[in-house]
This record gives C-alpha cells, structure tokens and sequence, in this order.
C-alpha cells in the first residue's frame, strides 16, 4: 500500500515570521534565531533545505578535575545534517556517509542511499512561514543533556537535568555569516555525588555547567581535495565504503584530516597561501607562559616554508571580541584543573572530507 501523502500547512493557516516574532530579540547569522526573553524560548528561522550543516555541542566550561573528564573546551558529538520539510514539520536528517557511491551515476548514487539507514535528530513543529522561510520553536531541542554529561557522571551519582534551574546563557549566544551559536547553563541533580565531584563542586547534588551547539557552514564537497591517509605518515584519518569502487581495488577508502592551505601561486615555488593557518592562543595564559607559547608555536612556520608556503602558519593572542567556540578561530585553551591532566590537540572537521574546520587545542595549566 502506498503511504498517504503527508498534510500540508497552508500558508494560509500560519502567521508571518514577522507576527510570530514580534517582541522578541534577533539573533542574525548563518541560522536566525529569535530570542523570546518573556518564555523564555529559542526559535530558529529555516530557510536552507536539503544542504549539509555541521551541528556540533561542547563544553565552554568544564568540572576541572582530570579523572572526571569533562574539561573546559571539550567537544562532544557532531554531526553532518540537514533540514527536510515534511509536512507540519521540518525533521534534522543526518545523512549516512559512512557509505557512499562516489560516482556521477544517480542511479548508482541512489542504491546506496537506499541501503543504510540515515538517523532523524529533531522534528521540529513548524509555527509560522514567510515564503520560503519557517519559524520553528527550538527550545526543547537546546535544552536538552545533548553532551550526555549525566551518562558520564554516572560513577558519581544519578543525576538529571534540572530545567527549573537551567537557562539560555545569553552573553555566549550570538550569531556570524557562517555560524550560529546557542548555549546554555544547566544545572544536574542527584540525591547524592561521589567524592571527586564534590571536590571540586560547590554542593555536589546541584552541578552547574554550561553546554554549547554550533550551527556551522559547510564548503561545498567537491571544492576540497581530499588526502589519502597513510598509516606512516601519523595523521588522524577518517574513511568510508565507496560501492562504485572498481572491483579490482579495495571499497574502504581512507583520508587525513587536515587544514585546508593553497598557495596563491600554484606554480611558485615559494608562495603565501590564499588563507594561512592561525591558532590563536587563550587570553588568559599568564605570562612568562604566553610568550613561550607564541614564540614556540609560531617556529612550525619554518616547516611550513619548506613545504613551498610563505608565512602559511602563525599564532596570536585571540582577540578580546572573539568567542573560543566561535569556528572561525583555531584555538589553543589554557586550562585550569584541581589535578594535573593530559594536554591534547582536537578539531572539528568535516566527516564527509577530512577537512579541518577548527583545531581545538587544550593545554592544562598543571
């Protein structure tokens, strides 16, 4: 049996985005949001359908005790989607490119589609439309435990997100031509914490943090040229089955993750890239550290220039208006824990290429 066709909003039947949202605050960027202060609510506009996004979370401010994890600046899970229109709802598909048909035959392309599943994170209700453009209320998806921060604190305690003692953090929610970034204090209880998080908690049943999505522009696949991984080369490599793999060579291919740098001057031998590479090092590192940091990072630049590019890598102190999870900042984190921690390199990059899209460094103070 043929499934019905799903119903459709009438244009008719919903308000203008303009009369759903008078009062409240905009948010403009990458994904426009509304600020509605009186409910407390966060809506998004939705214009862009049937396109990769990056939707990641992370933690702008961690429990600073190194055997819970959990640290200042971690990332948490990320994912390529995009926004369907169905019916009375607009669903976050992720699509599965674990598996792929890297071919110019649709047919080829859709067989593989056809035979894994994608996953649907949110189905939004849709709540007015302008045209093309749908408002949609996008509170509940925000406020939830999207880190699974109590799974993780689960040796210390049951805890549960506490929405009466949680808000949007509104200092650190803001929007940017590339990206949209929304993030949250929230408060987990328990009847009772263990001892290494009361340790570093004030009242270890009440737990404050703050968690952080981003909403972030991806390039257009075919304008980044992937790398081949090379199990001596000691990159961080991603991969995937690709089935229009001729049958002679093997279907799983795997690439490097990297930043992306051109020269200007493809054809020079020595050239400045099109866009060099930049760490910007956390503001709050003391000094005589800064300094060391700067001058340390910055000799990599001499291996850059003997790769052919000129001036192609540098690091600077982030600027005092720059949010460190914005995505257009590469970022080295200086990070304060009760007890000496491990000291590790991150990023976010795109799973469907390996392109870096942001290192994500974290120093720890100890």
């Amino acid at each position: 049996l043929a499934l019905a066709p799903s119903p459709v909003v009438a244009q008719d039947d919903l308000p203008t985005i303009a009369d759903a949202t008078e009062g409240m605050t905009l948010i403009d960027g990458f994904v426009p949001m509304y600020w509605d202060a009186a409910d407390e609510e966060m809506h998004l506009e939705i214009s862009l359908f049937d396109t990769d996004l990056l939707h990641y979370v992370s933690l702008p401010a961690g429990l600073g005790q190194n055997d819970l994890g959990l640290n200042r600046g971690d990332l948490g899970p990320s994912e390529v989607v995009r926004f369907r229109l169905t019916g009375p709802r607009i669903m976050m598909v992720e699509p599965n490119y674990s598996f792929r048909a890297v071919s110019d035959d649709p047919l080829e392309v859709k067989s593989v589609d056809d035979g894994f599943p994608t996953s649907i994170h949110w189905g939004f209700e849709i709540e007015a439309r302008t045209g093309d453009r749908y408002l949609v209320d996008a509170t509940d998806f925000f406020m939830r435990d999207a880190f699974g921060l109590a799974r993780r604190l689960s040796s210390q305690g049951s805890f549960r997100l506490e929405e009466s003692r949680s808000s949007f953090y509104e200092p650190r929610t803001r929007g940017f031509p590339d990206n949209s970034e929304v993030e949250l204090e929230m408060t987990f209880v328990a009847a009772s914490a263990g001892g290494t998080l009361n340790s570093v908690t004030p009242t270890g049943t009440a737990l404050t943090v703050r968690q952080h999505h981003s909403f972030v522009r991806l390039p257009p696949i075919d304008e980044y040229e992937m790398r081949a991984a090379d199990p001596r080369s000691g990159f961080n490599s991603g991969g995937y089955m690709d089935f229009a793999t001729p049958i002679q060579e093997p279907l799983q291919k795997r690439f490097i993750r990297r930043h992306r740098l051109e020269k200007q001057n493809p054809n020079a031998a020595m050239s400045p890239p099109i866009e060099p590479i930049i760490y910007y090092l956390d503001p709050g590192t003391p000094e005589p550290v800064r300094t060391a940091l700067i001058e340390g990072g910055n000799w990599w630049n001499e291996a850059f220039e003997a790769a052919g590019f000129i001036d192609g890598f540098r690091v600077e102190v982030l600027p005092a208006d720059a949010d460190p999870m914005d995505v257009r900042y590469n970022v080295i984190q200086w990070v304060h824990r009760s007890t000496r921690g491990w000291s590790y390199g991150n990023s976010i990059s795109d799973p469907r290429t390996g392109e870096i899209l942001k290192g994500h460094v974290t120093l720890g103070s100890l």
